[in-house]
């Protein structure tokens, strides 16, 4: 009989916990005795290479890679059983048939990832690896203007929402086509305090 794969996302906006989550499952298998491989996008520069952290301070070692399909090559050469992938929204569509792949060859795929952008619009390949997932784990965080649930992102530059025209990916406040001088911020808000100019 074959190994049964398995898929289980953790979706949510800024604030909700993912990476928490993530590591949290992490630390689950590393109980189970099970071999680990954590990558996270080369593009996610925010946090020291070699390492995935929440805004909590927990951290596990992490690989960086440059494209989708370099989480495969990895995977055959770590032997791991689990293999989990941070901010799964930065890497493009082929990361689905990746895990698709992975998860087939009997391996356990955690994915997590931001399921909206700061336009409340689907985020990359989360949307589709959330419909095909075994399990998906959704969280929400607290509205930074009144203190409700929480379910989007809400990008702020110098202090004003972001218009919808701006590019969608901006790590680390700034992206090769915009100026770095301006302040750029985020917070979870509900959806009736989310604003798109």
């Amino acid at each position: 009989m074959a190994a049964r794969g398995h898929v289980q996302v953790i979706a949510g906006c800024m604030y909700s916990g993912k990476t928490d989550e993530l590591l949290r499952l992490l630390r689950r298998a590393e109980i189970a005795r099970q071999r680990i491989l954590l990558v996270r996008p080369r593009l996610d520069d925010r946090t020291e290479p070699g390492t995935v952290r929440s805004r909590s301070g927990a951290a596990y070692h992490s690989k960086a890679v440059a494209d989708a399909v370099d989480i495969e090559a990895l995977a055959k050469d770590s032997w791991a059983d689990v293999i989990a992938i941070e901010e799964a929204q930065f890497f493009p569509a082929s990361l689905v048939g990746v895990v698709e792949r992975l998860a087939d060859a009997g391996r356990t795929v955690i994915v997590s990832g931001l399921n909206l952008d700061f336009r409340g619009r689907p985020f990359g390949p989360m949307p589709v690896l959330m419909a095909m997932a075994d399990g998906v784990t959704s969280l929400s965080a607290i509205c930074t203007v009144c203190g409700e649930e929480a379910t989007r992102t809400q990008r702020l530059i110098d202090g004003r929402p972001a218009g919808a025209d701006e590019p969608v990916v901006v790590v680390g406040g700034a992206s090769p086509d915009q100026p770095t001088a301006r302040h750029e911020t985020y917070e979870a808000r509900c959806r009736a305090h989310h604003e798109l100019p």
